[in-house]
């Protein structure tokens, strides 16, 4: 382990040295032109309708209900409240706040899935952040009692996808789902000043973020912290089955996006918990990231997966290698190092962070005058031909997050 810390701070130190910081001001107020500019071809507002992806030969956002269910819903509100975070934007104030609005039907009816987290995390959390509205601090609350409901006390994890319980003879639980451990940490977080809070000691929303993260840690990644996409378990029993793909190349394989999701949920479970285990556990997985992204990319954008065998140099940046990027991913882990870094200094995070951002910022990756996103050359799902190289809203999102944790933070 301390070799391959060795290795990475001195790959960050030259990093550093041979390239110049992201300048994240000036990036934040390209991402609010490009806002600007989706916001004037959305008008006039379908709030229920929200931007999901924007094909190679498109311009403007391809829109999806929001309602009854799009996992994707809570992006385009959290983009907003983000663009008016930095702006002080009136219109895109009003704009964030009906897109916001029409999350609310989606809390309303039974949880269909883990994503409940994504879409409350993402807009109504975001517009809390800059509001402190009561509303939206109800409703999160009341999707949290929502979410919790998936929970399996007989697996320690929060089911993923109730529809396909069949289809993979048992319990699923995603590495996406470590995200959505937020909602139930911010609703502990909220209600540990009541009276019954104190009584009772730790919340069921705390016990179950914790008894999922043990338990995907446990189960969930292989001996090299590399990560599965699904996990199987016994519905009844809770005994683990195996570990397959969904969205990667192979069962074996390192889908990126995956690896990112992993290093971001327990990077933000050891914000909320304080113990160490997560903490060791994000670098361990950051590092393996890391490790395997310097052996099989080009650049600090990673292909979608990381076995996918397509030849990668950095002699060959061509146009057919970045069909096979996801930026996404890279975003994803931009916004997750820039964090993990204030909490372990000296592993040189912050500055492959910068460097992630500023090749995504550069003319290889950013949308420009190509369309009206922030950003192109994502992989939405490889395997189903669907959002192949594409720009896709959660892309934008986790860039402009990247982006202001990196501009609050030193």
């Amino acid at each position: 382990m301390r070799l391959l810390l060795t290795f990475f701070t001195l790959f960050a130190a030259t990093l550093a040295a041979d390239s110049q910081p992201v300048d994240a001001s000036r990036e934040l107020d390209y991402c609010a032109r490009q806002t600007r500019r989706a916001l004037h071809y959305l008008q006039p507002y379908e709030f229920n309708r929200m931007p999901r992806n924007i094909m190679p030969g498109q311009q403007r956002w391809n829109l999806r209900p929001a309602v009854p269910e799009e996992w994707c819903s809570g992006f385009w509100p959290g983009v907003l409240w983000m663009v008016y975070g930095h702006t002080g934007d009136h219109d895109v104030r009003k704009a964030a706040e009906g897109y916001t609005e029409a999350i609310a039907p989606i809390i309303a009816q039974r949880v269909y899935d883990h994503d409940l987290g994504f879409i409350v995390i993402n807009s109504l959390l975001k517009g809390y952040e800059q509001t402190s509205s009561r509303r939206y601090r109800q409703l999160a609350l009341q999707a949290a009692d929502s979410l919790a409901t998936l929970y399996n006390k007989k697996v320690g994890t929060l089911l993923s996808w109730p529809r396909h319980v069949k289809d993979y003879g048992g319990h699923n639980t995603i590495m996406d789902n470590m995200i959505n451990l937020e909602l139930l940490l911010w609703a502990d977080s909220q209600t540990r000043g009541s009276s019954q809070r104190r009584k009772q000691g730790r919340s069921r929303y705390y016990d179950i973020a914790v008894s999922h993260a043990d338990t995907t840690m446990r189960y969930h990644f292989r001996s090299d912290a590399s990560c599965y996409h699904v996990a199987v378990y016994d519905t009844l029993t809770g005994r683990f089955l195996r570990g397959v793909t969904h969205q990667g190349y192979a069962d074996w394989s390192m889908w990126s996006r995956g690896q990112a999701w992993a290093v971001y949920g327990y990077t933000m479970v050891y914000r909320y918990t304080r113990q160490q285990r997560f903490l060791d556990f994000a670098c361990r997985v950051a590092n393996t990231y890391l490790r395997r992204l310097v052996e099989t990319s080009d650049d600090m954008v990673p292909l979608w997966d990381m076995d996918y065998p397509v030849e990668a140099s950095t002699e060959k940046r061509t146009t057919d290698n970045l069909k096979h990027k996801d930026a996404s991913a890279a975003c994803v882990m931009a916004s997750a190092l820039i964090e993990l870094d204030g909490y372990a200094p000296g592993h040189g995070y912050r500055e492959m962070a910068s460097q992630m951002l500023a090749d995504l910022s550069s003319d290889r990756y950013q949308s420009r005058g190509n369309n009206v996103a922030f950003l192109m050359h994502s992989t939405g799902h490889h395997p189903a031909g669907t959002e192949i190289d594409a720009s896709i809203v959660y892309a934008d999102y986790y860039y402009i997050e990247a982006l202001t944790r990196y501009l609050c933070t030193k």
